[in-house]
């Protein structure tokens, strides 16, 4: 059943909570991820140059990254906070010359492959990073990144989160991260959850939007 809801919500959450029920019930197949950054991903759309994934970061049961948090895209980004607090904090960086002092970490190319293994590559690229103020977005509210701004992205506060991001791949662009100096190049897996766990968490979620609608 349809929640009535809906019809009130403009016609992107409608959508997305379509595509969330129709997972719920088993009318779609589909298996959530657990990406290396630390959150769950829920891959709702790949067409072209375009996708659309809902992602949940979990208050209780933080896991540490398996990778650097301090990325850029090789996509343009917009992301809808679904409910809860997200802290978006921006990374300047300035590349440093070879042989001159004062860089803090090394460019890595992060090449993804179609069977979740990210090989995370040194480039000869030294730079020297300084955070910006973090920006916090809540439910309701849209940020953008434009493809190539380093940045990192966490749960703000003791509650669970979760956004609804739309990408728009840039060619020519690579996914980057910013590592150690002396930094190897290693792979991270993407792990699939089993259907049990998917469909648990996309209850979950629809719930949580559910309260945040009445709220």
């Amino acid at each position: 059943m349809r929640r009535s809801g809906a019809r009130a919500m403009d016609h992107e959450l409608e959508r997305t909570l379509v595509s969330l029920e129709e997972i719920a019930s088993g009318e779609r197949e589909l298996r959530a991820v657990r990406h290396p950054l630390g959150f769950l991903c829920l891959p709702l759309l790949r067409e072209g140059l375009r996708g659309t994934c809902v992602h949940l970061f979990e208050a209780g049961s933080r896991a540490e990254p398996d990778a650097s948090p301090m990325h850029a895209h090789s996509w343009e980004l917009h992301s809808r906070v679904l409910y809860g607090r997200v802290a978006n904090l921006p990374v300047r960086t300035r590349a440093v010359p070879d042989g001159e002092e004062g860089a803090t970490h090394r460019v890595f190319e992060v090449h993804s492959h179609s069977d979740g293994v990210d090989e995370i590559r040194p480039t000869p690229l030294l730079v020297r990073s300084e955070p910006g103020p973090a920006r916090i977005s809540t439910g309701g509210e849209t940020y953008t990144l434009p493809a190539g701004e380093f940045h990192a992205t966490a749960l703000e506060g003791p509650e669970p989160a979760a956004t609804l991001v739309h990408g728009l791949s840039v060619p020519g662009r690579r996914d980057l991260s910013l590592g150690p100096l002396d930094g190897r190049p290693r792979r991270t897996t993407r792990r699939l959850c089993d259907k049990a766990q998917t469909v648990h968490s996309v209850h979950t979620v629809l719930r949580r939007i559910d309260a945040q609608q009445r709220a």
